[in-house]
């Protein structure tokens, strides 16, 4: 029978803090100048999973559909925040937050849902034992290929500008003269799943298997597991970062076949 691993202590916690240190150290004798913001980055996430370790305690005690519903449209509403944030150039309006926010919600939850009552299947389905860690899951891998997604669609527009317009102004669709710049940004969202699967078991074990074994889950059981959740968020990555850079191409241009760059914000 396999043994669970031992709980952790604080004192446990604090051997692998002082990597943290170490790495601080670094920055310090290197003059690399990233040495508070490790530490404040270390200290924000130490806050934070503590905080969510209370939160979740409280869901999975009272198992409501309802809060379990509230838990993830906050999570949902930070993640389309964090896309927004990370653009060079941003769609102007509601739009910079709207494109984002829309499609990694669509995609997300879609897709969520479809583990839960397929593959998953809890009783009750909303178990927030379940829902909750596994949209987390999902939106922290979707989140960033559709920000980058978005962030290679707009920095093409930029600067193939005169390209694009002379395709226009030669009777091109906006859609055709979309076409490479939309292309380039949907593969550049795709390809961080694409290598994670790729080198996932030979060049690094995922951190979904990794917990599940040090859990006491047999290896093979939690490589299934694994393999569920990189197959659920190539699909969501690939729906939200398609919505996304599709809803941007046609906000960057007009029913008249313009670009219009005046929608875009400033390099920040």
């Amino acid at each position: 029978m396999i043994e669970t691993a031992e709980p952790l202590s604080w004192l446990d916690l604090a051997w692998s803090a002082a990597l943290i240190l170490l790495a601080g150290g670094l920055s310090v004798v290197w003059n690399l100048g990233i040495h508070r913001r490790l530490l404040i980055a270390a200290a924000r996430a130490t806050v934070q999973l503590l905080l969510l370790a209370l939160v979740l305690e409280a869901l999975f005690a009272t198992a409501s559909p309802w809060l379990t519903a509230a838990a993830a449209a906050v999570m949902l509403g930070f993640a389309g925040r964090e896309i927004f944030g990370r653009q060079d150039r941003r769609l102007a309006g509601g739009w910079g937050y709207g494109v984002g926010g829309a499609a990694i919600t669509v995609a997300a939850s879609v897709v969520t849902l479809f583990a839960l009552t397929t593959s998953v299947r809890p009783d009750p389905w909303y178990d927030a034992r379940y829902a909750i860690p596994l949209l987390g899951m999902i939106l922290g891998n979707v989140m960033t290929g559709i920000a980058v997604g978005l962030n290679t669609l707009t920095a093409a527009c930029a600067r193939e500008t005169a390209a694009i317009e002379a395709q226009l102004a030669l009777g091109a669709t906006r859609w055709e003269a979309l076409n490479a710049p939309i292309r380039h940004a949907l593969r550049t969202g795709l390809i961080g799943i694409v290598n994670s699967m790729a080198a996932a078991g030979i060049v690094f074990i995922p951190g979904m298997m990794t917990g599940q074994i040090l859990a006491g889950q047999s290896p093979e059981q939690a490589a299934r597991y694994q393999l569920l959740i990189l197959f659920l968020i190539a699909g969501a990555t690939a729906i939200g970062a398609v919505m996304a850079v599709l809803l941007a191409a046609a906000r960057l241009t007009d029913d008249r076949h313009r670009l219009r760059l005046d929608r875009l914000r400033g390099t920040k």
